[in-house]
């Protein structure tokens, strides 16, 4: 389960990482070369998805949704300083251990 944890951990980061990238080049007019770096990252983050060995694509991909859920909120707070509120940090904590009922079986 630590595996395919810190897989969903790394994917997440380079998807959300990615996306970032892309929306400070389309939304806040940053230089073309950080929406090439973020969509390199994307694609990264398809790559590392990949990793996943414990089930099928639909399988892994709804349970990365839970961990992409918490660490949307978590890059929020570090990057776009907003703090997520309880009723959002309850929210995240639901989907981990959805994640976490998902891993137990192979």
């Amino acid at each position: 389960m630590f595996r395919a944890y810190l897989l969903f951990v790394l994917a997440g980061l380079a998807e959300i990482g990615g996306g970032y990238l892309i929306w400070q080049w389309l939304r806040n007019g940053k230089s073309i070369w950080m929406g090439l770096l973020g969509g390199v990252i994307m694609f990264l983050y398809g790559v590392i998805a990949t990793r996943q060995e414990f089930a099928s694509f639909g399988k892994v991909y709804a349970a990365y949704g839970g961990v992409f859920i918490a660490l949307a909120l978590l890059w929020g707070w570090g990057i776009d300083h907003r703090r997520p509120d309880a009723t959002e940090w309850i929210g995240a904590a639901i989907c981990l251990v959805g994640v976490s009922v998902m891993l137990l079986k192979k």
